[in-house]
């Protein structure tokens, strides 16, 4: 393992293993998929390995809305694959890009709506880990959690520690890689935290610790 893997990993594992905090229920999914894009911003993003849990701080995500949104995979019809995708919220959707890079995306709105958020980046201490592929990876994430249920706290979920992302700063900006979508790919539904977020702590405990 690089110096620079090494690292990550323990930032990951440091991160996850000095605070707990409280598992987003079903309810926080079960809501219009552009409000949960941005309020899963600050989140963290908990994965239970062999190794012990791994977390990083949820800092860039994307939303994809309906069969109407032509980015959405569910535009096509309800397939075998994009089944997940109608429901129940709270799901895990994984799939495979390019045939080597997994995508972690959550499952929102009420069942039998097509929704979801793909998670793009997550931070880690003073290290951002940039793009789905390169966190799943780093959270070994693939398509064996595809339709995990993230709300029971087991293997995968995500928690609230307490920080609160303030609406001026987030970046609202298109998505990525849909240039196929015609007008919808235009669409500002990719999320990001900017420098303007003050660097609070959550009530109580740290977010990521620097590097050890």
């Amino acid at each position: 393992m690089s110096k620079f893997r090494s690292a990550i990993k323990d930032e990951l594992n440091a991160s996850s293993s000095s605070f707990a905090g409280r598992i987003l229920p079903v309810s926080f999914f079960d809501r219009p998929t552009l409000t949960v894009a941005v309020e899963l911003l600050g989140k963290y993003l908990v994965r239970k390995t062999p190794d012990g849990l791994r977390a990083g701080r949820i800092f860039e995500v994307e939303a994809y809305v309906g069969q109407n949104d032509l980015a959405c995979h569910a535009s096509k019809g309800r397939t075998k694959r994009t089944e997940v995708l109608f429901g129940p919220p709270g799901r895990a959707y994984v799939y495979l890009i390019y045939g080597m890079y997994h995508c972690l995306n959550v499952v929102t709105e009420q069942a039998s709506f097509p929704a979801a958020v793909l998670i793009r980046a997550i931070e880690c201490g003073p290290t951002l880990i940039d793009g789905p592929g390169r966190l799943c990876r780093a959270l070994t994430i693939d398509k064996t959690l595809n339709r995990h249920d993230l709300t029971t706290g087991q293997e995968l979920w995500l928690e609230d520690r307490g920080e609160r992302i303030v609406r001026s700063a987030v970046e609202k900006l298109p998505r990525i890689g849909v240039d196929y979508a015609g007008d919808w790919a235009a669409k500002p539904w990719r999320f990001r935290i900017t420098s303007d977020q003050p660097r609070t702590r959550a009530v109580r405990g740290p977010r990521c610790p620097a590097h050890r």
